[in-house]
């Protein structure tokens, strides 16, 4: 039988970043809507590395099929491990980009952030590539 621990614990981080994507999500509308009350990160250029959209709206998908895939796919594995490689580069990009270009402080941000790298390792581990 195999251990349901590492699918919890992936597919709560899921739950976890889709909630920080959801709301920064809505915050980049809110900035493109002009109706942002404060300056925010959603307003630099690096909230929209791919195609111009948010990199919410990515992170919204991403943590959506990561969380449904790990259960009724897992022979995707190397898919998964793919996914959550590039998305912790991503996050290795964005981060140096909040410390050293924006210089803003984004908590959400960083829970995305810190979220992609555990689930990186995680599903290495889940996959049996560590």
């Amino acid at each position: 039988m195999e251990m349901l621990a590492p699918k919890i614990i992936i597919t709560a981080l899921c739950a976890l970043g889709l909630y920080a994507s959801v709301f920064m999500f809505r915050k980049a509308r809110l900035a493109e809507a002009g109706v942002l009350e404060e300056p925010s990160v959603v307003q630099q250029p690096a909230a929209r590395l791919f195609a111009g959209l948010p990199n919410a709206l990515f992170g919204i998908f991403y943590y959506l099929a990561l969380g449904v895939v790990i259960w009724l796919a897992p022979q995707l594995c190397a898919a998964l491990v793919a996914a959550a490689a590039l998305a912790a580069l991503t996050s290795l990009y964005l981060a140096y980009s909040l410390l050293f270009r924006t210089r803003m402080p984004c908590p959400f941000c960083w829970t995305s952030h810190a979220i992609n790298w555990m689930l990186v390792l995680l599903l290495a581990f889940e996959c049996k590539f560590l």
